[in-house]
Parts: structure tokens; sequence; C-alpha cells
């Protein structure tokens, strides 16, 4: 199931959330060529996730839910353009667990 917030995409599969920028969000930055995470396990809603520099804009992005980080795209430091990626497998954000499934579900349908 996909969910739409903030311009971000959050796809659960299982007790698993994993965030990634929409196209239109990829759009808007341009060239991510600086990314670096928050050092938070927990986070609520609108906390910040990843800090970017793109071509276009220097900006946070804010978690649409709260919940656990139980992991991180590591990648995105050392090679930042992938979060410009078309591939879903290189361009997620986080993943999180302990969401609230009333919170993910009154998101917007992707």
């Amino acid at each position: 199931m996909k969910k739409m917030a903030n311009y971000l995409l959050i796809e659960k599969e299982g007790d698993l959330y994993t965030i990634s920028m929409t196209p239109e969000l990829q759009d808007d930055v341009g060239t991510v060529g600086y990314a670096e995470f928050s050092e938070a396990t927990h986070v609520a809603v609108d906390d910040t996730l990843l800090n970017i520099e793109a071509s276009k804009t220097v900006m946070g992005i804010l978690s649409p839910l709260a919940g656990t980080i139980v992991e991180r795209n590591e990648a995105a430091i050392m090679t930042p353009t992938l979060l410009n990626s078309e591939k879903a497998e290189e361009h997620w954000i986080v993943k999180l667990t302990d969401v609230d499934v009333a919170s993910f579900e009154a998101l917007e349908d992707a």
C-alpha cells in the first residue's frame, strides 16, 4: 500500500514503512549534491529525517509519520545523486517501524 504526504511517498510492506521523495519533489529540488541524515532513532511528525543541498534548494525533509527509524539509505551520503534516481531501491530515504496504522491510512492515496 502506498500513500503520499508532503511530496513524499510512503510504502507499507508488513510493519515496515519506506519513505522516499516523489518524482515531483525530485524535479523541484534538482540534483542532490549533499545529504545528511538526522541522528534520531525515534521521529515525530514533522521531525527532520534528512537535510539536503541540491541544485535548486537547500532543505530539510520532514517525516510525515511518527515511528522508529530502523534503516537509513546510507549510500546516499556517499552518492547523494541516488536520491534523484528513478529506481525505488536507490532513492529511498528511511525505513520506519512502530508507526500508527491509523495515521498512515489517513494520508492521501498514491
